[in-house]
């Protein structure tokens, strides 16, 4: 459906590549060394580093699902995000560590295209989702007396449905204006997935309008998710500070502060990567930033959340350690 779509919006924007087919077929990921025992080193790195994230947002998952106390609409959008989590990474790493060991760099045509609309999907969902996130903590905090009706199991899954609903828009749109695009020269990728910023400067069409694209949408999707982040946080530090005992203070400080780190991590690494389209010689960072994006940030979420958490560490302690002592 993706490369039906493309072929009729190619001649919307641009009309000279209208008359030509995409020539490449396949894409060379230069990945990130090219000596073979830093290969080896990498290889190791990103497994571990997969097997850690994979294990930490599933460990996370079965504490939410097991323990009765986490059933309450915080950790139920914390749940949905450690499955993004696993989906974000499981999108470009493994991927990577077969080419490593395969020692074949190449990637199909219709592959990349999967994989960036997967990523952008994934990564859209967890925008929308960390907004989400911010609003609960908002009216838990804020509008503690009437927090149960307005977050109730209804609300909660049409906050995550229209997340869905909105990346899901995004990643369509960029990837079929992707595929509006000719490749008909140079095919290695400088990065060890596919995204828009490295697969630009490929193309042999006019790509303005898919740079400009891509920064307006990009502007949207994080600056309207920011905002009201901002605006959620802003309400909750005010009633924070009105509260007199420093118990309470410090339950909701931790409550916030671990979600907050989150927020700046994700925001951080996304705004750098996509809000500066046209800078030469940016490949290279966009590689760490690439890094930050799939494997560190998915990987640190759990910590962060657990080891900052007091309820979850109590809870990833009775569901694992106490069920074996039990046993």
């Amino acid at each position: 459906m993706l490369p039906c779509l493309g072929h009729f919006l190619t001649g919307l924007m641009d009309p000279e590549a209208a008359t030509n087919e995409t020539a490449v077929t396949e894409f060379i990921l230069l990945g990130l060394v090219e000596t073979e025992k830093l290969q080896s080193l990498i290889f190791v790195l990103f497994l571990f580093a997969y097997l850690l994230t994979v294990g930490g947002n599933l460990s996370i998952l079965a504490a939410i699902f097991l323990e009765p106390k986490l059933h309450t609409p915080m950790y139920f959008f914390l749940g949905n995000l450690s499955v993004l989590d696993v989906g974000c990474i499981t999108v470009t790493v493994p991927a990577m560590l077969c080419r490593l060991l395969s020692h074949k760099r190449t990637i199909s045509y219709g592959a990349c295209l999967f994989q960036l609309f997967f990523f952008y999907l994934l990564a859209g969902v967890d925008c929308f989702l960390l907004t989400a996130m911010a609003y609960d903590r908002f009216l838990a905090i804020c509008q503690p007396l009437t927090y149960s009706a307005l977050m109730s199991h209804s609300v909660q899954w049409i906050l995550v449905a229209m997340s869905w609903a909105c990346a899901l828009t995004n990643a369509l749109i960029h990837t079929i204006a992707l595929t509006t695009l000719n490749f008909c020269g140079p095919n290695e990728v400088n990065h060890f997935y596919c995204d828009l910023p490295q697969l630009f400067p490929l193309s042999c069409s006019n790509t303005q309008l898919n740079e400009l694209l891509l920064f307006a949408v990009g502007f949207i999707m994080a600056g309207t998710p920011m905002a009201l982040i901002v605006t959620s946080y802003v309400h909750v530090a005010a009633a924070v500070l009105r509260i007199r005992s420093v118990e309470g203070r410090k339950k909701a400080f931790f409550t916030c502060g671990s979600h907050l780190t989150v927020v700046c991590l994700f925001y951080g690494t996304g705004i750098f990567n996509y809000m500066r389209l046209g800078t030469e010689e940016a490949s290279d960072k966009d590689k760490g930033v690439g890094i930050f994006n799939t494997v560190i940030n998915p990987m640190l979420n759990p910590l962060i959340y657990s080891l900052r958490n007091p309820d979850v560490k109590a809870a990833l302690w009775r569901v694992f350690v106490g069920r074996w002592l039990e046993t």
